[in-house]
C-alpha cells in the first residue's frame, strides 16, 4: 500500500472508483450544445447552463449556498464604453515634442458617466512594480503624488515565473500607483504597432462588477475609491515623445529595464482630460453549493472547488461556424467540479471541513465572477481556507504528469504531492511559464484575497516517452482555443478527465481533513502581498 493510502481513508479511496468517463462526457455535451449559444453571461444560453448545474447539484444532495437560500449569487456586470467627444490635452514645455491626442486612448470610467482630470504632471515608472522583497522598486526616489504614471507591461527577467506574471496584473499595478498617490495610469506600448494595424475604430470598453451600493466591486484595473481616476493606453510614439522631452534616451531606459534595473523618470508637461462613459448593465450569476463537514469545529471552514461556467457566446464566424461552444473551455472544468460534487455528496463519512462548489460567471471578461465571490463570498470570508480551481484541463491525451500552478507558494504543495503519488502521477514544473497561466484563471482571484489556491494543468509526460505534451497542446490550442472549433465533437480523452476529477477531489479532501489550515510559505511573494487580507 502506498504511504498516501495511509492518510487517504478507505471511504475516499472507494469514492475514487465511482468516477465514470461517460458522466463527464454527458455534462460536456450538454454545456457545449449549440442551444446554449456559447454560454455568454447575461444570455438565455448562460441561464440554461446555470439551471443545468443547479439541477445537477441538487440531484446529488448538495445544499444551496448562494444568496437567500438559493444556489445563485447575483453578479451585476457593467460594460462601459467611452462616448465620442472625449478630449485629451498634453501641454509640453517650450520647444518640446507634442503628443497628439490620437496617441492616447482613454478607458471608460465605470462609476462616473462624466469624468474629468485636471492638469496633472506625469512620470514614467518602468514596469510599475514595487517589490522590496524582490529587491526591486520602479518608484524609487520618485514622487508621483497627483501625477499620471506611465507604465510598460513586463517584469524583471530574474523574477520567478508566477511572481513575474502576478507583478504584471493590471489591478495590482493600479493599486501600487494609488498607494504612491498617483491620479492616473497610462499603459504604454514599448514598440510601434505593425504597419498594417489600423488605429482603433471605436472607443475601448471595459467590464466591471457593481456591488449593491453601485460602486465597482471587481474589475481588471479600475479600483474604486483608490484616487486613480484616469486609465488609458499610450502608443509607442507617444511614449518616445514623453521620454525625449525628459532628455532621456528610450533605448537606455528599456535596456536598464531588461537588465532588471529600475529606470524611473519625471516627465515634463501636464495632461488633462474630459470624457463621458456609456453603460450597459446585465445580471449574471455564480452558482454555489455546499456539502457540510463532519467536524463540529472545522465544519465552519470551507474548501472551494471552482470552475468558470461562461464562455464567449456567438461571434465572428470561423470556417462557417459562429457559436463559440467552449467544450474544453470550460465545459470540461465544470463537468469535473460536478463529478467532484457527486463524490463528496456520496461519501459515507464526510470530510472534517465543509466543501463549497463554486461555478463562476465572467471569467472570459477578466475573472470577474470569481473576483466578486472571493471578495464577497456567501459565507464568512475568513472561513475560506483554500481554492482548487479547474479551468480547461485540456483532456486530449493520457494524463501522466501534472503542473500544480501556484501550489509551490503555500502548504498546498503537500496534499498535491500526496494525491498525485496515490494516483501514480508525476508532479512537474510549468512547461509553458511564458503563458502566465497562474494569473489568467480564477484561482488568482482567491490568491488576491489572501486565500491559498492552485490550478492543476497537464504536465509534459507522454506514453511514448517523447514527453512533449506541451508541444502537442500548443498545436491543438492554435486550432481550437477560443474558436468555434472547441466543440464536444472534438478531441477528448475522457479517461484523462476521470484522472483530473480523482486528483482534484483528493487534493480538496486532504485539505478538508487536515486540522491545520493551508498557509503561505514564509516570506512568500503572495503571502506578503495578500496574506493579511
Amino acid at each position: 500500500m502506498p504511504a498516501s493510502a495511509q492518510l487517504i481513508s478507505a471511504n475516499a479511496r472507494k469514492a475514487l472508483e465511482q468516477v465514470r468517463p461517460s458522466d463527464l462526457q454527458a455534462h460536456i455535451q450538454y454545456l457545449a450544445d449549440d442551444k446554449l449559444r456559447g454560454r455568454k453571461p447575461g444570455t438565455p444560453g448562460y441561464q440554461l447552463a446555470v439551471d443545468y448545474v443547479t439541477d445537477q447539484l441538487r440531484s446529488f444532495g448538495v445544499q444551496p449556498a448562494g444568496e437567500g437560500g438559493t444556489f445563485t449569487q447575483r453578479v451585476r456586470l457593467r460594460r462601459a464604453t467611452v462616448r465620442p467627444g472625449a478630449t485629451v490635452t498634453y501641454l509640453p514645455g517650450s520647444g518640446q515634442a507634442v503628443v497628439a491626442p490620437a496617441e492616447i486612448h482613454l478607458l471608460p470610467h465605470p462609476e462616473q458617466p462624466q469624468a474629468r482630470l485636471a492638469p496633472a504632471g506625469l512620470a514614467f515608472v518602468g514596469y510599475g512594480i514595487s517589490a522590496p522583497d524582490q529587491g526591486y522598486d520602479d518608484y524609487q526616489n520618485l514622487d508621483v503624488r497627483g501625477k499620471v504614471v506611465v507604465i510598460v507591461r513586463g517584469a524583471p527577467r530574474r523574477f520567478p515565473s508566477t511572481v513575474a506574471a502576478a507583478s504584471q496584473d493590471q489591478t495590482l499595478l493600479v493599486q501600487t500607483a494609488a498607494r504612491r498617490g498617483a491620479v492616473g495610469v497610462l499603459f504604454a506600448s514599448p514598440r510601434p504597432a505593425p504597419a498594417t494595424a489600423a488605429t482603433p475604430a471605436r472607443p475601448l470598453s471595459t467590464t466591471s462588477v457593481l456591488g449593491p451600493d453601485g460602486k465597482v466591486a471587481a474589475s481588471r484595473g479600475f479600483v474604486s475609491g483608490s484616487g486613480v481616476e484616469l486609465l488609458g493606453t499610450l502608443s509607442a510614439a507617444g511614449l518616445q515623445a514623453l521620454l525625449l522631452n525628459a532628455a532621456t534616451d528610450s533605448g537606455q531606459v528599456f535596456s536598464r529595464l531588461r537588465q532588471g534595473t529600475p529606470a524611473p523618470v519625471a516627465l515634463p508637461g501636464t495632461l488633462s482630460a474630459s470624457w463621458e462613459s456609456g453603460y450597459q448593465d446585465i445580471d449574471s450569476y455564480n452558482v454555489i453549493g455546499k456539502i457540510p463537514g463532519s467536524d463540529p469545529a472545522l465544519r465552519t471552514e470551507y474548501v472551494v472547488h471552482s470552475a468558470h461556467l461562461d464562455h464567449l457566446g456567438v461571434g465572428a464566424p470561423v470556417q462557417g461556424d459562429s457559436i463559440y461552444n467552449g467544450a474544453h473551455d470550460n465545459a470540461s472544468g465544470v463537468a469535473s467540479v460536478l463529478e467532484i460534487a457527486r463524490l463528496y455528496a456520496h461519501l459515507k463519512h464526510k470530510p472534517r471541513r465543509s466543501i463549497l462548489l463554486v461555478l463562476q460567471t465572467g471569467e472570459e471578461l477578466g475573472l470577474l465572477g470569481s473576483a466578486y465571490f472571493a471578495a464577497h463570498p456567501t459565507v464568512p470570508k475568513t472561513s475560506l481556507v483554500a481554492d482548487v480551481n479547474t479551468d480547461m484541463p485540456t483532456i486530449i491525451a493520457p494524463l501522466l504528469s501534472v503542473v500544480p500552478l501556484g501550489a509551490q507558494h503555500s502548504t498546498l504543495a503537500q496534499p498535491v504531492a500526496m494525491a498525485a503519488r496515490h494516483l501514480g502521477l508525476m508532479v512537474e514544473d510549468d512547461p509553458e511559464p511564458e503563458q502566465n497561466r497562474f494569473i489568467r484563471s480564477d484561482q488568482y482571484s482567491f490568491v488576491a484575497q489572501g486565500i491559498p489556491a492552485l490550478h492543476i494543468k497537464y504536465g509534459n509526460r507522454t506514453a511514448d516517452g517523447k514527453n512533449n505534451l506541451a508541444e502537442q497542446v500548443q498545436k491543438w490550442r492554435a486550432a481550437t482555443y477560443h474558436k468555434p472549433q472547441d466543440e464536444s465533437t472534438g478531441i477528448f480523452d475522457y479517461e484523462a478527465g476521470r484522472k483530473y476529477v480523482q486528483l482534484n477531489f483528493l487534493i480538496g479532501y486532504l485539505v478538508a481533513q487536515n486540522p491545520t489550515r493551508p498557509a503561505w510559505n514564509p516570506n512568500d511573494f503572495f503571502g506578503l502581498r495578500f496574506g493579511k487580507q
